[in-house]
């Protein structure tokens, strides 16, 4: 059993354009950072507006955390484990894909009960469909019923209320101030609280609160942390059930970047930009780690607000800015561990369900957390399961006889910094050793869920936050970008037009993290930089959606 990426090959899945600079255009209408799902959304977008956008990415492959690699004979895929609201064609998260995909994405729903809670002895299983949904926390915790009803009708008033603080990020600058006032008269009071504040109102029963809040995972910040806002747009665009890309997530930037070409665009790998270009107060190019120069009329980053301001910009130009003193509200979120499982066997031969399993060791969230932060010996407060081969009705056509499992599991920064210098898949023995006792106190999780699995495991692979910064450039090897704390959403400045002229933000920073949140960023840059001319799409997405469409909401899902 392999446990480590020493001497391992790249990935066979490439997608894109490898990077030359004979292979670029001098001048492009935009130049997009990055090939996250927010920074294809808005090439894509911009391509049916006509524009020629090129889109830069550092890493062997397009996509971002919506990539997939492949490995001795198995395929994974690194941040995309289910995604909500897929059933419909009129929901706004599927109308999107359909636009920047020309509806050449399809999707696979996943079982009736999509996700799984182990919290200690007690399980919960929540299970598709409002009612159904209702059901399963009832079915778990039977006199609850009038705190199940007033958190499902709170669900409703966020997304409601999302409308409103999406369209704020639209809003000149100047006029921010007015906006945050009048927000505050227009959403709920629970929008910006903390998760637990709002839970804790509605029920004393902690065991309900713990599997309430048990895709907390989904954001990375614990209930006593996190915004309603986030926790509320999880649960509820994963009410009507979790679906899959058909194909992998690797069909997502691959059914995308036909349309950027479309407009003359490309989307190039191997494209490390080192420097965002500022003339006379103007960003109007980048510089490439070979030193190459490409000109454009704005330049939109998919790497983060951290990255961009910290990594991108010349010094003399941030210190012209509000940033320094914007940053001390944000933080990045949660760093990871990632276990790539494959299996001799298909996933029905092996009994892998289509349903995600949360392993925790009680419902203390918050608790457990800390615990683990002060001692990584302890319990791990959460191991999340995925079973993508059982998802993608596609994959035994490309990996036969084959299954696959992947786990995520929080760890800390600080367990890894001393390696942070070095080079992937040649970090050392004790390095590997560290992985490898990581790696078999995570996988005897696995085995308690289900012990059919022990002995079978064919290839395991783990990466830890030192390989999310070196493919992704998360420094602390964090997945969900900034930490999605009340703070963060109170942050006005975190929007598309920065005050540097000409630089655009994008992307899972701009709104909220997961696949779809990111896209919905993606759109939002769009509209920022089209203006008026943006109507008729704004028009096309959010309102042409047929009857059956629900209200705009925004959206996220597992990272």
């Amino acid at each position: 059993m392999t446990t480590t990426a020493s001497a391992l090959k790249p990935s066979t899945i490439r997608i894109g354009k490898r990077y030359r600079a004979s292979r670029v255009d001098d001048h492009y209408d935009a130049i997009v950072i990055g090939s996250g799902i927010g920074g294809l959304t808005t090439a894509a977008l911009l391509a049916k507006a006509g524009q020629k956008v090129l889109v830069l990415e550092q890493h062997y492959t397009a996509g971002g955390f919506t990539h997939s690699y492949g490995r001795n004979g198995y395929e994974w895929d690194v941040g995309v484990h289910y995604i909500g609201d897929m059933g419909s064609p009129n929901t706004l998260g599927r109308k999107l894909f359909d636009t920047i995909t020309d509806g050449q994405l399809k999707w696979a729903p996943m079982d009736d009960n999509y996700d799984r809670f182990y919290l200690g002895s007690q399980v919960v299983n929540l299970r598709a469909g409002k009612d159904g949904f209702r059901q399963s926390l009832l079915d778990a915790f039977p006199g609850e019923n009038k705190a199940i009803d007033r958190y499902i009708k709170l669900l409703d008033k966020v997304a409601s209320g999302m409308q409103w603080y999406t369209l704020s990020k639209l809003s000149p600058a100047i006029a921010s101030p007015v906006i945050c006032r009048a927000l505050r008269f227009v959403l709920p009071k629970c929008f910006n609280q903390t998760t637990y504040e709002v839970l804790s109102g509605l029920t004393r029963n902690e065991a309900l609160i713990g599997a309430l809040t048990g895709q907390w995972g989904d954001c990375g910040v614990t209930p006593k942390h996190s915004s309603f806002l986030i926790h509320a747009l999880i649960a509820k665009h994963y009410i009507h059930g979790g679906y899959y890309p058909v194909g992998g997530a690797a069909e997502m930037a691959r059914t995308i970047i036909p349309v950027i070409q479309s407009g003359g665009g490309e989307v190039m790998t191997y494209a490390d930009v080192t420097e965002i270009l500022v003339e006379n107060g103007r960003a109007c190019g980048v510089r490439l780690a070979d030193d190459h120069t490409i000109r454009a009329d704005r330049i939109i980053s998919n790497a983060g607000v951290i990255n961009t301001f910290e990594s991108l910009l010349p010094a003399e130009v941030i210190r012209g800015t509000r940033y320094p003193r914007q940053r001390r509200h944000i933080e990045p979120s949660m760093s990871h561990l990632g276990l790539y499982i494959g299996l001799k066997g298909t996933a029905q031969e092996l009994g892998l369900p289509k349903t995600n399993f949360w392993i925790y060791p009680d419902e203390h969230h918050d608790a457990n957390v800390e615990r683990f932060l002060d001692d990584p010996e302890s319990p791990l407060p959460v191991v999340y399961v995925s079973f993508p081969s059982a998802k993608d009705p596609d994959y035994l056509n490309r990996c036969p006889g084959t299954a696959t499992i992947e786990i995520v599991a929080p760890t800390t920064w600080a367990q890894f910094a001393p390696w942070k210098d070095t080079t992937w898949g040649k970090r050392g023995e004790e390095y590997e050793a560290l992985k490898q006792q990581l790696t078999e106190r995570i996988l005897e999780h696995l085995y308690d869920k289900l012990p059919q699995l022990r002995g079978k495991i064919d290839y395991v692979e783990t990466s830890t936050p030192l390989s999310t910064d070196w493919f992704c450039r998360y420094g602390q090897g964090e997945i969900y970008g900034l930490e999605h704390t009340p703070e963060r959403f109170d942050q006005a400045w975190l929007r598309p037009k920065t005050e540097i002229p000409g630089l655009y933000l994008t992307g899972q920073d701009v709104l909220t993290c997961g696949v779809v949140g990111a896209m919905i960023g993606g759109l939002v840059t769009t509209l920022a930089i089209q203006g008026v001319k943006g109507a008729g799409l704004a028009k096309q997405i959010f309102v042409d959606r047929g009857p059956a469409g629900p209200d705009l909401q925004l959206v996220t899902e597992t990272g």
